[in-house]
């Protein structure tokens, strides 16, 4: 692994604070669920503390970058480029229900732009960290998105709810050769910056589960944007409707997009239609 910035060491020390204490509290979980409202209550407080053990590491470190609060508002900091953007708990009915698949998600933006990002799987210690123009790792490794270009061997994920869906066409696990619903955001996007899944379909999601896993796939080699449209991490981090995917997945995904409504597919597919490339 390429020697990680000043910063992202930070946010990794940050990630794994945070880390320590849910793993803790998710120890717990499994005894709590006969208990009615018992779990619930526990883990909205397990994620309040999470909130508050990694908003201070960050903040101790760099008190004058700016901060991503939980209702999306900013709080500006003495560096008006700088903002940390982080989910203490991504995944957390997973969490609820004792299901080890949740993560810790950090992300540095500067300047409107995301530059280190730090996406941290406790429960299978897996640190998945990227930052501009220096790829993306899973601890010590390289990574890449994988390199399938037939949409029927493709697998992808997809995080919408069903109330978010109804412009969207559902993605068919007839034409490609799975589809799966994980439930948690940064960890879809750092197995497609993997190559654990092709790509990935979010509607509506919070911009602080999908920065640092934006950045990761975009290192990675693979396409981020907003659905319907041509790759671009901006308008995606605004909205919470983003695809990320290898070239080809991407294309196949905002295909799926297009059919939603009848005569949206030619307009929008050839917007969003881009030169194949080897992965």
């Amino acid at each position: 692994m390429a020697a990680p910035s000043a910063n992202l060491n930070v946010m990794i020390r940050a990630a794994r604070a945070a880390a320590r204490g849910l793993v803790r509290d998710f120890g717990e979980v499994e005894q709590l669920q006969a208990s009615v409202g018992g779990a619930d209550d526990f883990v909205s407080r397990a994620e309040r503390k999470a909130e508050r053990l990694i908003r201070d590491a960050l903040r101790e470190a760099r008190p004058h970058y700016g901060w991503t609060n939980a209702e999306g508002g900013v709080e500006d900091g003495g560096d008006p480029t700088r903002r940390w953007i982080a989910a203490p708990l991504d995944g957390v009915v997973n969490f609820a229900h004792g299901v080890p698949h949740w993560a810790v998600s950090v992300a540095l933006e500067h300047k409107g732009k995301i530059v280190s990002a730090a996406i941290y799987d406790p429960t299978r210690d897996e640190m998945f960290t990227g930052e501009t123009g220096a790829g993306a790792w899973l601890n010590d490794r390289r990574l890449r998105v994988s390199a399938r270009r037939d949409a029927a061997a493709m697998l992808f994920a997809d995080g919408d709810p069903p109330e978010e869906t109804r412009d969207l066409a559902p993605l068919d696990p007839a034409r490609c050769a799975g589809v799966r619903r994980f439930g948690a955001a940064a960890l879809d996007l750092a197995w497609v910056a993997a190559g654990r899944c092709d790509g990935v379909r979010r509607r509506g999601a919070s911009p602080r589960t999908i920065a640092a896993g934006m950045l990761l796939v975009q290192e990675a080699g693979g396409l981020v944007g907003a659905i319907g449209r041509l790759p671009g991490m901006g308008e995606a981090l605004d909205s919470g409707d983003v695809i990320a995917a290898n070239a080809n997945a991407y294309d196949a995904l905002n295909d799926f997009a297009a059919e939603a409504r009848p005569g949206a597919r030619s307009a929008a597919a050839s917007k969003t239609r881009i030169r194949r490339v080897d992965a």
